[in-house]
């Protein structure tokens, strides 16, 4: 355990970081498996919001998010294509 104050309180922000981006990662986590089983435009569209949701929080890294978002384009265009 720390014994500084100022580690303390790095502490609790870390603990408290850690709760809202896990209930962020979960959420982003079900909504991409929908996508992936039915993609459709719908769908898209509110992967590619909870992404950009994610990235502006600070959960997930901006290339990561449009490496996502060019992927699900890409299976949405070939779903199309069917």
């Amino acid at each position: 355990m720390a014994n500084i104050k100022a580690n303390k309180k790095a502490a609790r922000q870390t603990a408290a970081r850690t709760v809202r981006n896990r209930g962020t990662r979960t959420h982003l986590k079900g909504v991409l498996k929908d996508f992936g089983a039915t993609p459709s435009a719908a769908a898209a569209s509110k992967a590619s919001s909870a992404l950009d949701k994610a990235v502006k929080t600070g959960v997930i890294h901006r290339n990561k998010a449009n490496r996502l978002k060019a992927k699900f384009a890409a299976a949405l265009a070939k779903a199309k294509a069917k």
